[in-house]
């Protein structure tokens, strides 16, 4: 195998509590990671040297802070052979937008790379690596919508059912470590378990500071909420979304969203095919009953 097209899915946080601060500066949370069939998509071909060439080039990212290049480096340890790729990204998710898009990029650039450089590390190694990069890259590497504790690494893969979000993306960019870093924020929320959110639900702790300082995420709340109750923001944001029963009543919604916020609908999903693809150098295509704008 010399070639792979894998798929990098978005994620949502269907809830966040931040319930302390450990003393290194990092905070302890509960969420629960819902993968979308919705996403970029990544193409990984062999080189025959050490070179790795990224295109298109991310507009305002530096080489040394893109992910995919430093997901790649990172593993170049393990390579049993010359550790270069050309990679082509077709980005479809917003920057900054609390969906995982550069976590998911350099989560399957683990995945696909240590399948081409047959660098034959297991799931959980990838994780620990993809920690190194990024909170939200183990529960990308894992592939499986779940229950996250820690600063998001400890995972405990959750069954939901299928159901159906629009995704809207305010035009701004959030910076997550000026949320977290803000002396604004609730870092005290009470632990809960599975079955009790399961049962009762839960909130984001980072809304309400980012609908104060960020006024398009506001008043993008404010438009969907008047569509439905259970609009949130996914994340330290921008990005909101809202769960619908089908698909119908989602395209519905979105069809009338105003020009200058834009979005798409997609279908939650449990796993994403993304080791299945690896394993069977299959090409990932993205499912047709997915919408976007």
């Amino acid at each position: 195998m010399d070639h792979l097209t894998l798929p990098a899915p978005a994620k949502l946080n269907l809830f966040l509590h931040i319930t302390g601060r450990r003393a290194d500066g990092y905070h302890q949370l509960q969420t629960l990671f819902q993968l979308l069939d919705y996403g970029d998509q990544l193409h990984f071909r062999l080189r025959p040297d050490d070179t790795l060439q990224l295109t298109p080039a991310l507009p305002g990212v530096a080489d040394a802070d893109n992910l995919i290049l430093r997901a790649a480096r990172l593993l170049r340890p393990w390579a049993r052979g010359p550790a270069g790729a050309d990679i082509n990204l077709d980005k479809r998710l917003p920057m900054g937008g609390g969906i995982g898009g550069g976590s998911s990029d350099a989560a399957t650039t683990l995945v696909a790379l240590n399948r081409l450089w047959d660098c034959r590390l297991t799931r959980a190694e990838l994780q620990h690596l993809g920690l190194q990069l990024g909170a939200d890259v183990p529960v990308f590497v894992g592939a499986e919508t779940a229950w996250a504790e820690g600063v998001g690494e400890v995972l405990k893969p959750v069954a939901l059912a299928p159901r159906w979000f629009l995704v809207l993306c305010p035009q701004c960019h959030v910076s997550t470590k000026e949320i977290f870093s803000h002396k604004g924020l609730t870092r005290d929320t009470a632990a809960i378990t599975v079955a009790a959110f399961l049962r009762e639900g839960g909130h984001n702790d980072c809304q309400p500071l980012v609908e104060r300082l960020y006024p398009a995420v506001a008043n993008a709340l404010a438009w969907l909420s008047r569509f439905t109750d259970n609009a949130l923001l996914t994340g330290t944001g921008a990005c909101i979304f809202a769960a619908f029963a089908n698909r119908q009543e989602a395209e519905h919604v979105l069809a009338q969203a105003p020009s200058d916020l834009p979005g798409f609908v997609a279908q939650g999903i449990n796993r994403s095919p993304l080791y299945e693809l690896a394993s069977n150098g299959a090409e990932y295509a993205p499912p047709k009953n997915t919408t976007g704008a």
